[in-house]
């Protein structure tokens, strides 16, 4: 058979067959081939999967119009077996190209949207570290300018070096706590929070937090509430929890002015159970509600004024800015949701967490 098909393609005869029919073939697939190019030119950024589909059919299209164009159309043996025979081929290719063009799209689809994602997490991190540069600097230079008074002798009263010192104490532990919060929120950030989850009673979180927060709020001059119904326990973590509640209590205190009052309540219902921080911050515009969550954002400076200086000791420090990506965090590490809402002269900052089983 190798001989005979040699013999025959070495044929004059057969050679000028081939010529003959060539320009046939030629001019019935060309088309079929430009159609297929320009399907393709419309498809663009349609979807790969439509577009993986257009390439398997037009060379099986153009062939078999070519085959058809030569043979005149008419219904030979051969030509019954040659369009059978492209018939099989389509009915495995397509859906091979259909199967192909879907696991491209979800590639390109994953591909784009962690590139997005990393693009989004180096803005994070560049914001933060500009944040972080910014915002510590402010008490180490207070704590170095007073300790440098004390140290050469300008405060000299005990009255004013006791003031100087609690200072100094106070931007210290503001420091720390900054440098805590960094921690804890690297530890979210990285995926490297492990929580041994048990039977929690929220009740009993939310009353040690409204309690630890209750001086705090006394110096600032807000009175703070809490209304913790008692019910079913929360699968979660007792220091966690305790973090996201104190957390938002500390957040509606310090943007409540005095004579405000901030409002804390418990409760649950079949399938949750539920936190609820009210404060009297005068409202969050719309455009930030869904930002306040964010890593360091303050929103508008009307809505939390910064503190004067005779200020420093009335509760009212600047907050991290990291408290409520913290709350965050630590709420979907619970597999709650935690939101925030307009609510009469203030906000609400809600938390729902799964109830324990």
């Amino acid at each position: 058979m190798p001989a005979l098909t040699a013999a025959t393609a070495a044929d004059p005869g057969f050679l000028t067959e081939v010529v003959h029919v060539a320009p046939y073939a030629v001019a019935f697939s060309l088309p079929v081939a430009l159609l297929g190019s320009l399907a393709l030119h419309l498809l663009r950024g349609r979807g790969l999967t439509a577009s993986a589909t257009v390439l398997v059919l037009t060379p099986l299209a153009a062939t078999l119009a070519g085959v058809l164009g030569v043979s005149g159309f008419m219904f030979t043996p051969i030509l019954t077996t040659t369009l059978v025979i492209c018939l099989l081929v389509a009915a495995v290719t397509v859906p091979s190209g259909l199967l192909l063009g879907r696991s491209l799209a979800r590639r390109s689809v994953w591909e784009r949207d962690a590139r997005a994602r990393e693009r989004a997490a180096e803005a994070a991190r560049r914001e933060l570290v500009a944040w972080v540069s910014h915002d510590l600097r402010t008490p180490l230079a207070g704590i170095r300018a007073m300790s440098e008074a004390l140290a050469d002798g300008v405060v000299s009263r005990p009255g004013e070096v006791h003031e100087y010192a609690q200072r100094i104490t106070g931007e210290a532990q503001r420091l720390s706590g900054m440098v805590d919060d960094l921690f804890e929120l690297s530890r979210i950030a990285a995926g490297a929070l492990r929580l041994t989850l048990s039977a929690v009673d929220l009740a009993e979180v939310v009353d040690e937090a409204v309690a630890a927060e209750r001086p705090v709020a006394e110096r600032a001059g807000v009175v703070l509430r809490s209304h913790a119904a008692g019910g079913p326990a929360v699968l979660g973590s007792s220091p966690e929890l305790a973090r996201v509640v104190r957390n938002l209590i500390s957040n509606a205190v310090r943007h409540t002015p005095s004579d405000g009052s901030v409002v804390v309540q418990v409760g649950h219902d079949d399938a949750e159970a539920w936190v609820f921080v009210d404060d009297g911050c005068g409202g969050i515009p719309d455009a930030d509600l869904t930002r306040v969550f964010e890593v360091a954002f303050r929103g508008a400076q009307a809505r939390s004024p910064e503190p004067e200086p005779s200020e420093q000791f009335t509760g009212r420090q600047g907050g991290s800015g990291l408290g409520l990506a913290i709350a965050r965090g630590l709420v979907e590490a619970h597999h709650g949701r935690i939101e925030a809402a307009n609510l009469g002269p203030g906000c609400r900052f809600e938390v729902r967490l799964p109830l324990a089983a």
